[in-house]
């Protein structure tokens, strides 16, 4: 590496590295004020809260880190900018990327790193966070009844076309109250209804008890009488660990277990959920990418600000590219989900225009 790159390099990674510390500690500051009356009232223990701002390290890191490169990168070359060393090096002949081609390797490996962070620290992160903050706000006495063990309101797509509907799903015993299922054909048209007051997994099967089956023909019209069974064997293939993860958000699951999701969806027939988690498949996988999409935006307007005032034209640019960005990912999102984008397209439009736009800014420079 030249001595020229290790100094661009050295200025970026300083000014990132006291951003991620800086944001990280008034992110954590911010939280304990806002919910200090909280804390003193339930009188959470140090150990307690330590470990769940620990636990929410990796969560903040993915949220600042975009921030934390476009601030620093416009900071640093603004600083090269204001102090004519940008000139300096492009009378010696050098471009604009080779001038930050070092910081843009340095953006892809953040961007590498915060995929990794992103697909395995997050997920389980955030069931950490959640389950310390269940203890923290609802106290012990709900711990020790065993409130966490209970899922209600459960609702699960499965295979076969069958829609779950749960009042109570108990995961010590693996039972559950108030069951509705409804069988679907493939153009979502309702062939039968099955409800059951509970049910127990034994042996690998589903024993329903006090069930009721009723049968439906294409048109929506009940075929027969109403079969009532006190107690009923159930062809049912999914597992309680099926119905456990099931339950579970987009942002609480890995990529492969998210792919496993939609494959189950798939059987049946559910478009609209289908597309909606497609988007957030392919949104795992563009997001961390941001962090080096935003380093290519950054540099061409740092070398664009005026040369007064470098630091306090970082923090306002930085505000004002920030907030474009995020909320041209957010339109995309919505219309991706909506059903007007492609779910890869949706996930990936925002980077797509920020990469184009960035790189006719660099190519547009004197």
């Amino acid at each position: 590496m030249r001595i020229l790159d290790r100094y661009i390099l050295k200025s970026v990674v300083l000014v990132f590295l006291s951003c991620i510390f800086v944001f990280l500690f008034l992110y954590i500051t911010i939280d304990i004020l806002t919910n200090l009356e909280d804390i003193l009232r339930f009188k959470v223990p140090y150990a307690t809260l330590i470990r769940y701002y620990l636990s929410f390290l990796p969560i903040m890191f993915m949220q600042v880190s975009p921030f934390a490169c476009l601030l620093s990168t416009l900071y640093a070359f603004g600083k090269l900018n204001h102090d004519n060393e940008i000139i300096a090096m492009r009378s010696s002949g050098m471009s604009i990327i080779q001038i930050g081609k070092t910081v843009i390797i340095l953006g892809a490996m953040i961007s590498l790193f915060a995929f990794w962070v992103n697909d395995r620290l997050v997920p389980q992160a955030l069931m950490t966070t959640e389950k310390i903050r269940e203890q923290m706000w609802e106290g012990e006495k709900n711990m020790r009844l065993g409130k966490e063990n209970v899922i209600t309101n459960l609702t699960m797509y499965g295979l076969k076309n069958r829609l779950y509907f749960i009042d109570r799903f108990f995961i010590a015993t693996n039972t559950m109250e108030g069951i509705t299922i409804l069988e679907q054909d493939q153009n979502q048209n309702i062939t039968k209804k099955i409800v059951a007051n509970k049910g127990a997994y034994k042996d690998r099967l589903w024993n329903f008890e006090q069930c009721i089956t009723y049968n439906f023909s294409a048109g929506g019209q009940m075929i027969g009488e109403p079969q009532y069974f006190e107690k009923e064997i159930m062809a049912i293939p999914e597992s309680p660990r099926d119905f456990i993860t099931q339950r579970q958000r987009p942002s609480y699951m890995t990529i492969a277990q998210l792919e496993d999701y939609i494959w189950k969806f798939s059987k049946s027939g559910t478009s609209a959920i289908i597309r909606n988690l497609k988007v957030d498949l392919y949104q795992k996988f563009s997001s961390p990418f941001t962090n080096v999409i935003i380093i290519l935006l950054a540099i061409p307007f740092s070398l664009l600000m005026r040369r007064r005032a470098t630091g306090l034209s970082s923090i306002g640019l930085s505000i004002m590219v920030g907030f474009l960005y995020y909320v041209l990912e957010a339109i995309s999102i919505a219309l991706g989900k909506g059903g007007v984008l492609f779910p890869a397209l949706a996930a990936t439009a925002s980077h797509i225009i920020a990469l184009a736009f960035g790189l006719y800014m660099i190519l547009s420079l004197p």
